[in-house]
């Protein structure tokens, strides 16, 4: 399966981390040319965990080097090096049969996203999605120097295409994020920096025609070390705790009406 479904049906939030899985099937990982660590350096690790605040979640198991949920589907398998930040991703090009396992993976997640949301918009009248991601700020190397603060906030809020009503909603969420006492001071929390969101965050937003609204929010990987893939358990700790603080937000606005 290439993700957990996991809902309850109890409250119109959802969780995803659809860049969370490290896993590949059998036909990919005998072309693969990566190793382990260099897949799971350019992916999203433990943004699984930030998604356990809501009861409703979809957690990838599936690597984004197999099939990358987040980009259109013409662009959802990396073929060349400028598709994956450089990287020689395969020994050899997609394979007839990679591509058709892809492409089912893909197709059978969109569909059962739909159905499922769907559903729970059976039982409320409008939900909101916090579609969560991570990225490296580590790009000269271990020993070198992060990227530049100024440009790389701890926690980006990406609005890609989220209709207007919708946008009282982020700037809560921005609010509540700052406020949180992040050891001893505020989180460096921005909207539409570096990231505005990709495939998954556009597809909510056009498919339920602003019954569904989804932030794609962006950890900056400052909870684990790039390069080792070692992780600080109080930061995510932290994170997380900062994250669930704007829940009751969320939900007085679903509640409220947009």
């Amino acid at each position: 399966m290439i993700a957990d479904f996991r809902f309850r049906f109890a409250e119109p939030v959802v969780c995803t981390a659809i860049h969370h899985g490290h896993a590949l099937a059998p036909v990919c990982r005998a072309n693969m040319l990566l190793d382990a660590a260099t897949r799971l350096r350019e992916e999203d690790p433990r943004t699984g965990y930030f998604a356990q605040i809501a009861q409703n979640r979809i957690i990838a198991r599936i690597s984004r080097f197999q099939v990358d949920l987040n980009r259109p589907w013409e662009r959802a398998v990396y073929r060349q090096p400028q598709d994956a930040w450089g990287l020689h991703v395969r020994k050899n090009p997609p394979t007839e049969q990679e591509l058709a396992e892809a492409q089912a993976l893909y197709t059978g997640f969109y569909l059962r996203t739909r159905l499922l949301l769907e559903e729970l918009l059976r039982v409320f009248p409008r939900v909101f999605v916090f579609d969560l991601h991570s990225y490296n700020h580590m790009r000269q190397g271990p020993a070198g120097p992060p990227a530049d603060a100024a440009g790389n906030p701890e926690v980006i809020l990406g609005t890609s295409n989220m209709q207007d009503p919708w946008r009282p909603l982020i700037d809560d969420i921005e609010h509540d994020l700052k406020a949180y006492d992040y050891f001893g001071r505020s989180l460096d929390v921005r909207q539409d920096v570096k990231f505005t969101g990709g495939q998954f965050s556009r597809w909510l937003h056009y498919t339920f025609e602003g019954r569904v609204g989804c932030v794609a929010l962006e950890f900056k990987k400052i909870f684990m070390d790039e390069w080792s893939g070692t992780y600080d358990e109080t930061v995510m700790r932290e994170l997380r705790r900062a994250l669930a603080g704007t829940l009751p937000a969320v939900r007085a606005f679903l509640r409220n009406g947009c």
